[in-house]
């Protein structure tokens, strides 16, 4: 069984190391049992089945009682439509039914669960024949990946469309990050002992993406300084000894004159010059 380990990731980063008001173990109990104790009147094993080890072998089905919920409120209880959707593997369920209970009884923490709930999913293990403490069985249950696995899944999952992007544009703040990261973390099983330094290498990533788009964004917008400076200087200079004016005159003439403002025909001259009049405007502006 993997459940303690698999929670580290909450102790890290999910869950607050303090609760908003008091934990209700009996509710917590309530809502845990809801996917843990399944027929449990019928079946002392069920915990362990359920939540607990494979070694316990498969939960005992019965049609006489559908969940632990039946009779009592709903109101703690994780709902007939969310357990068709429950992992079959006992570590994974455990993992799955306390992040769900830790959302619907408000206050506790998985110090709680661990402390109060633990214990009984132990009763049950023996009562299945299995003498095994926690650790142990969460040992064997627990299928440990690499470090470089879980790196790159880790991390795929953290830079998708739907979290940071490959930009990390969606989590410039800490806590859109760290949402996005336990959320990944959480996903990826087999990780718990490696999560913290991949998520020091993370936020070293994104730091360091964030500054590189500072600095692209500060280089355009020099950029388009530098070139409108340059133009200015530019057109300021085109103005000197009204520079622009009289080669604006004399293009049209060559261009536009039949005959390109010969001394003979200064009306050709003086059309040109009206034409190019704009120039001297412009250039008086700019004084």
């Amino acid at each position: 069984m993997r459940y303690r380990v698999s929670f580290l990731i909450f102790v890290l980063v999910a869950v607050p190391s303090f609760a908003f008001g008091a934990c209700s173990v009996a509710n917590l109990t309530r809502c845990l049992d809801s996917a843990c104790a399944i027929n449990i009147n019928a079946n002392p094993a069920a915990r362990c089945q359920y939540c607990g080890s494979a070694s316990a072998g498969e939960p005992t089905k019965s049609t006489a009682m559908k969940s632990i919920s039946a009779g009592t409120s709903a109101k703690y209880n994780i709902s007939d439509k969310d357990l068709k959707k429950a992992p079959t593997d006992p570590g994974e369920r455990y993992v799955w039914a306390t992040k769900i209970c830790l959302t619907k009884v408000t206050g506790c923490t998985t110090d709680d669960v661990s402390e109060n709930y633990d214990p009984l999913i132990e009763k049950s293990c023996t009562a299945a024949g299995i003498s095994a403490q926690m650790a142990n069985l969460s040992q064997k249950a627990n299928k440990q990946k690499n470090q470089s696995e879980c790196s790159t899944e880790i991390s795929a999952c953290v830079i998708n469309n739907q979290h940071c992007l490959a930009d990390y544009t969606k989590c410039e703040s800490d806590a859109d990050f760290d949402k996005y990261f336990s959320e990944c973390a959480l996903a990826a099983t087999g990780c718990d002992s490696f999560t913290t330094e991949i998520r020091s290498k993370l936020i070293a990533n994104r730091n360091n993406a964030i500054k590189m788009g500072d600095e692209i964004l500060e280089k355009i917008v020099l950029a388009y300084q530098t070139a409108r400076e340059t133009k200015l200087k530019s057109t300021q200079l085109s103005c000197t000894n009204d520079a622009a004016h009289k080669q604006c005159v004399a293009t049209v003439c060559n261009n536009n004159m039949p005959h390109k403002c010969d001394g003979k025909y200064n009306y050709e001259e003086g059309l040109a010059t009206q034409l190019c009049e704009f120039y001297k405007i412009a250039c008086s502006r700019l004084k």
